[in-house]
């Protein structure tokens, strides 16, 4: 099941469940658009993978049980923030290689 963090990790800036900010990469580190589209220049501080829309889980009970008050989103904030230089380091490896084939 998909966490759903409640922050970006590097600017803790506020994401709720329904955020369309929110960006995420494989592992589920979450930042928001503006820190992925900028700072991060879509290369993961964490692993180096790329980032997407998070899925928005539904607020009410479509089908079958599976909704946000059912499996409610994490509380747990993970603010990290990330060094600019040595991240302009690690992303220039990257930026010229498809997050699909990193």
């Amino acid at each position: 099941m998909l966490e759903l963090r409640p922050n970006c990790e590097h600017c803790n800036k506020p994401l709720p469940p329904a955020s369309p900010e929110a960006r995420i990469c494989s592992f589920e580190c979450t930042f928001c658009a503006a820190c992925v589209d900028g700072l991060l220049a879509n290369v993961c501080p964490n692993c180096g993978g790329g980032f997407v829309p998070r899925p928005i889980r539904p607020f009410n009970d479509w089908k079958g049980g599976n909704h946000l008050g059912k499996y409610p989103a994490s509380t747990t904030v993970k603010h990290r923030p990330v060094s600019a230089e040595a991240h302009a380091q690690f992303a220039a490896q990257l930026r010229g290689i498809p997050p699909e084939q990193r």
